[in-house]
């Protein structure tokens, strides 16, 4: 009997640490589409570190029912954070992108990318939805992308587009993702190549 528990209490131990690990710290994710290549490939498992501090361009996890029309039941999504509440974005019809009136030269991606679907002309999908939808606010407050206009974003909300900005389905046609639908920040490991660009990217 003693050395069958001799065994078996380090195995329960561990399993209790790992489901803790699980649901208080740490959530496994796989990323789902092209979005954000070439930073995240489709079906790369990352992590989600829930305990993490949002920082502007941190790569989050956030349940996006709710937040997009079009997402299933507590699907999650993989999306880099542009805005912070409050921050005062503007995006230009050239993909030049200002933050509280700074430049912001993201060169975690190339200046193609930068400028993808981010012209006027996409009227019809690639601009922000109104504050009116997810404030419950009255007057429509259009937040098009492209148009020189300087936006903020709500408290307790977050801005997201992803990397591949000419497939991504992101801020730029459903809003902002409120606080509470966050999941977590995703890591990648030290020995990724990308794993600075991912963990800590810095304008």
């Amino acid at each position: 009997m003693k050395k069958t528990l001799s065994w078996l209490i380090p195995i329960a131990i561990g399993l209790l640490l790992a489901l803790g690990i699980r649901f208080f710290w740490l959530v496994p994710v796989n990323v789902d589409g092209a979005s954000m290549e070439p930073n995240l490939k489709n079906g790369q498992r990352v992590v989600a570190v829930k305990t993490a501090s949002v920082k502007r361009y941190s790569v989050i996890v956030f349940d996006a029912s709710g937040v997009d029309p079009n997402a299933a039941p507590k699907e999650n999504y993989v999306k880099r954070v542009i805005g912070l509440p409050g921050d005062s974005i503007r995006y230009s019809k050239t993909g030049k992108l200002y933050v509280n009136g700074k430049y912001q030269a993201q060169n975690f991606i190339s200046k193609y990318q930068q400028q993808a679907g981010t012209v006027a002309g996409y009227t019809n999908g690639f601009n922000l939805v109104s504050a009116a939808r997810q404030n419950d606010w009255s007057n429509k407050w259009s937040l098009a992308i492209g148009n020189n206009r300087v936006n903020k974003v709500p408290k307790n909300c977050y801005f997201v587009m992803g990397d591949h900005r000419s497939v991504s389905e992101d801020g730029r046609m459903y809003g902002f993702v409120p606080k509470s639908k966050m999941v977590g920040v995703v890591k990648v490991g030290f020995w990724k190549g990308n794993h600075k660009i991912i963990n800590d990217y810095q304008n």
